[in-house]
């Protein structure tokens, strides 16, 4: 698949660092980037060997083969069309749009066009969680009846981020419901949430909460437990668990795991802890962009598609919704 010719929309700190992994990968020949503003566009593609583009139009034309989108949230809706409509294969960061109603309609769209799509969620290509995956189909579990998803960030996203993020359960437990769905291999058919703003005004101010927790049922039965926070000082957590009838299993407790034993004579975790989602999860992200490399070549379809991504978004729509109005959301009455 040497020879590849890829372009990268949109060089924040998630593009950047995509960028970065990018020209690093053997089956990138060569790459385009550009951002809404054109001394980040210079900057990056100096830094990694990339070629500026002033321009989507311009990038679109440049005779590339694949379009990363790492744009702004409320920019991926237009993006991945003008690409798809372009006949390029996609991958787009998560969410696929901020609204739920708008994510029906691109699904709709790139359905119809048969393009390949895949959406950003990297706890796919994580190792363990891989492993957590092929622990529950081989069935050395027994029957699944309990999951843990954690997601807990060392410290909150910039104030202006916040405001148009969605709310913790869009932006951010997106990836723990993803996980759950994934790993389990079942759907969501009701969840009921709570959340508090931990006395910060900021939170309240916009609508949103610091830590949040959602109770999901499966459609066998099995329950999810999700928990994140905004705040977690001694470092970013993302754990998996996994408790069957025969036994029981986890993803993310390694020795970077931002957990103090109060145990004598414990010296697990030796640390230091992971500090960054860029840290925790570098190996499956390049996992990720090297696979999407495979669909850009046609060798495989994708690993994450709109759909997913659209079975996500309803959890998150009743995660939501369960949090305003205090009660138990089946995941039908959101659907569009």
């Amino acid at each position: 698949m040497a020879g590849t010719r890829l372009g990268l929309i949109g060089l924040g700190r998630i593009g950047a660092f995509h960028a970065q992994t990018l020209a690093g990968l053997p089956a990138v020949d060569s790459l385009v980037v550009t951002d809404a503003v054109p001394a980040v566009t210079k900057e990056v593609a100096g830094r990694v060997g990339a070629e500026p583009a002033d321009s989507v139009a311009e990038l679109l034309a440049a005779g590339i083969d694949g379009v990363l989108v790492a744009a702004a949230t409320d920019t991926h809706p237009e993006l991945v069309l003008a690409a798809v409509e372009a006949g390029l294969p996609v991958f787009c960061e998560k969410p696929l749009a901020r609204a739920v109603d708008d994510a029906v309609w691109v699904a709709r769209r790139v359905q119809e066009s048969g393009v390949p799509v895949q959406i950003g969620y990297p706890r796919r290509f994580d190792p363990a969680f891989l492993a957590a995956r092929a622990a529950v189909e081989s069935g050395e579990l027994g029957g699944l009846h309990t999951v843990r998803s954690t997601t807990l960030d060392p410290a909150p996203p910039p104030a202006t981020y916040l405001a148009g993020s969605g709310g913790i359960f869009r932006d951010c437990a997106v990836h723990d419901f993803d996980a759950v769905r994934w790993v389990t291999g079942r759907e969501v058919v009701e969840v009921y949430a709570t959340g508090s703003d931990r006395g910060d005004p900021l939170f309240s101010e916009i609508g949103d909460v610091h830590t949040a927790a959602a109770i999901l049922t499966l459609d066998d039965g099995t329950l999810g437990v999700v928990s994140n926070s905004r705040g977690n000082p001694r470092g970013y957590d993302v754990r998996l668990e996994l408790h069957g009838t025969a036994d029981s299993a986890a993803a993310g407790l390694d020795d970077g795991l931002p957990l103090r034993s109060l145990e004598p004579g414990v010296t697990f975790p030796a640390g230091p802890p992971h500090s960054f989602f860029m840290d925790r999860l570098a190996a499956a992200f390049r996992a990720e962009l090297a696979v999407f490399t495979e669909v850009v070549a046609g060798a495989r379809s994708s690993p994450c598609t709109v759909q997913d991504a659209l079975e996500v978004a309803f959890i998150a729509e009743a995660a939501t919704l369960s949090l305003q109005q205090h009660r138990p959301v089946r995941v039908e009455e959101v659907r569009s």
